[in-house]
């Protein structure tokens, strides 16, 4: 074996000294781990959003803000075509969770329920949306018996409202809020879920289509032709019997309109503009689709709400 040379003052050695090895070594995994925990971290925080995609979501109706709808799964695109909502006892990631769904024929009752989240715990967080953080629509299947209710929320979640089903039938229930998430986003959702009332169920046909009805001394009628997938304006005349009978503000609107599909009941629930044109209500209707609808519309005269009521056919 040949005798080694030691490396002269010109000369560098053949490969890197043993302690400088060790020592890249140990820089590099601490740099390795640090980037290692960041990437995880990232990981963690987008996996925790994408579980809870309801709660992350902005209300793209802030209350009071010109006309809108709620109910419905809507494009950026105002003119775009809409799905109703109300067709599903759970969405975007909330449960309507009704503590009893039976009611006697005519007989004053209460209807109790629950919001749930993901976890199945009641939320308990709501907005205030044209001064009620909660409107639920009750209706039978043939689309009679409308009635527009305000429920109250104890402290543990469980929303209560008188109720009174007069015929026999299956009843729809539509809660319509929106959740405040605690980092203050807003989600507005319209559950749906069947009540039920034992007894010999006749179903009424619908009216013809017209766009003129009267309501106690009140005749009401509507201008505007709704088409399929368009925005469209329908103004509502109110008269009394000495002529024009301008509506008053109710619910932070001078009116609120609530289309129901027939067939699957889909729901719409429109607010007007935030003013008057000419002492008429005027909304932004688009309807989902071809069928048949109901109209139902809310308004206030003399500090007293009745709801006019239209049949009304899409092509």
């Amino acid at each position: 074996m040949p005798d080694q040379v030691p490396a002269g003052p010109d000369q560098v050695p053949a490969g890197p000294d043993r302690s400088t090895v060790r020592l890249a070594l140990v820089v590099g995994g601490l740099v390795l781990a640090v980037l290692l925990g960041f990437g995880l971290g990232r990981m963690n925080t987008t996996g925790a959003a994408a579980g809870s995609p309801s709660l992350a979501a902005e209300h793209t109706d802030p209350p009071g803000v010109g006309p809108h709808s709620h109910g419905s799964a809507t494009s950026a695109d105002p003119g775009a075509a809409s799905e109703p909502g109300g067709l599903a006892v759970s969405s975007a990631g909330f449960t309507l969770a009704p503590l009893a769904n039976e009611f006697a024929a005519g007989r004053p009752g209460q209807l109790r329920f629950q919001v749930r989240d993901v976890q199945r715990r009641p939320v308990t967080r709501f907005a205030i949306v044209h001064d009620k953080p909660m409107h639920l629509i009750v209706v039978r299947r043939d689309l009679t018996g409308y009635q527009h209710l305000h429920p109250t929320m104890a402290a543990d979640g469980t929303w209560s409202v008188p109720l009174t089903l007069a015929q026999p039938g299956v009843w729809r229930g539509y809660a319509d809020f929106t959740v405040v998430a605690d980092n203050g986003a807003q989600t507005a959702v319209t559950l749906g879920t069947d009540l039920v009332v034992p007894g010999d169920y006749q179903p009424r046909a619908l009216p013809a289509p017209a766009t003129s009805t009267t309501v106690d001394r009140f005749t009401v009628g509507y201008q505007g032709t709704p088409q399929a997938g368009t925005s469209v304006p329908l103004t509502f005349r109110v008269d009394g019997p000495g002529g024009a009978a301008p509506p008053e503000r109710y619910l932070g609107a001078y009116g609120h309109l609530v289309a129901l599909r027939e067939g699957d009941l889909g729901y719409l629930h429109v607010h007007p503009e935030p003013e008057l044109v000419d002492g008429q209500i005027r909304f932004w209707l688009t309807i989902p689709g071809p069928g048949r609808y109901r109209l139902y519309l809310d308004f206030q005269v003399d500090k007293t709400v009745r709801t006019a009521e239209f049949t009304l056919t899409t092509p």
